[in-house]
Formats: structure tokens, sequence, C-alpha cells
């Protein structure tokens, strides 16, 4: 396994996620106004399924199914445009993402996506910052405003699985064609 990074989540948690590294200059940004904001340990992602299966329940037949489902759907191509504010979090939704999320949350039914925190159907997102005051927020849509709408192309899954302090990378996941 190929390590990814540092990252707040606990050990031995494994997570779906479409990585969008084009999107990295948005968390840069976010970076400026202050570093604590951006979480470390992956780069610009879409989490579609977190905390996904603890790692000893991680097998070559859940990596087959991971396999199966993401070659069974498009890739996708899609502006980021918007924001999504709520006390302490910034993100830019990614909507057309929804499909994807809805399909993996589908197959894996008794997996609340971020533990059920968001509801059952939580809308796909790319987070820019968390545990940011009021002002801390506005100044993050502001230097990220200027750099959307910004086209991303999402044409994987990769399950990633937090041991040893780090996220590292188990397999990808590739999409059929592009759409």
């Amino acid at each position: 396994m190929t390590a990814v990074g540092e990252g707040r989540a606990p050990e031995d948690r494994s997570a779906l996620v479409i990585t969008l590294p084009m999107v990295n200059p948005l968390l840069e940004a976010a970076a400026e106004v202050n570093p604590a904001l951006v979480r470390k340990g992956l780069p610009a992602h879409v989490s579609l399924l977190y905390p996904f299966l603890p790692a000893a329940e991680l097998t070559a037949d859940v990596d087959a199914e991971v396999r199966d489902l993401a070659s069974s759907l498009p890739a996708v191509e899609t502006d980021l445009k918007d924001f999504v504010v709520a006390p302490r979090f910034v993100a830019v939704p990614v909507p057309a993402l929804q499909p994807v999320a809805d399909a993996f949350c589908a197959r894996w039914p008794h997996i609340a996506p971020y533990g059920g925190r968001f509801g059952e159907r939580p809308e796909p997102h790319l987070t820019l910052a968390t545990g940011a005051t009021d002002e801390e927020a506005e100044l993050v849509r502001d230097k990220v405003r200027p750099l959307l709408p910004l086209r991303v192309a999402a044409w994987r899954v990769d399950l990633v699985v937090r041991t040893d302090g780090d996220w590292r990378l188990r397999l990808t996941a590739p999409f059929a064609a592009s759409p």
C-alpha cells in the first residue's frame, strides 16, 4: 500500500473516496486563511463512504465488489461553482457525483455515510475548511471564489485505509468510459 498522507481519522478505518487532484488549488487557497482549517492526509477528494469498513474486514471479495461497482458507472465531468456553508464548515458541492455516492451506499446499506451525522443521503462535496470561525469562513469563500467555476473529471474510486498515522491507498477502481 502507498502512503498518501497524515489525517485525523481513527486508525484502521477505511474510506471510499474520489480524489480530485485538480482541485488542490482550492484547498491551498483555504489554507492561506488558516492552515489548520484544511484536513491533511488526502489530496482534494469527495468521500463516498466514510467510514467504510474496518481494515480487518477488507478482503479480496470486497476489493472485487468495489472494482465491479466502479466499472459499472460512467466517469463524471462537472463544474464546481458554488459553496455550502454551515457553522464551522465550508465546502463546494459536487451534485453530479450523487448517482455514484448513491450506488456505493446502496451496495453497502448498513454503512451510514459519516456515521449518519448528515442524514441518510448527504450531498457529495469537497470540504474546504472545518473548524472555521464565521470570519474565517468568509475569508475562505473570498479566496476560493475567483477560482470558480472549475471543471473537474472524476474517473475512479479509491479505497484508502488509515494505518500507522497515514492514509494508505489499498486500491484504485476506475469508472467505465467517460460520459
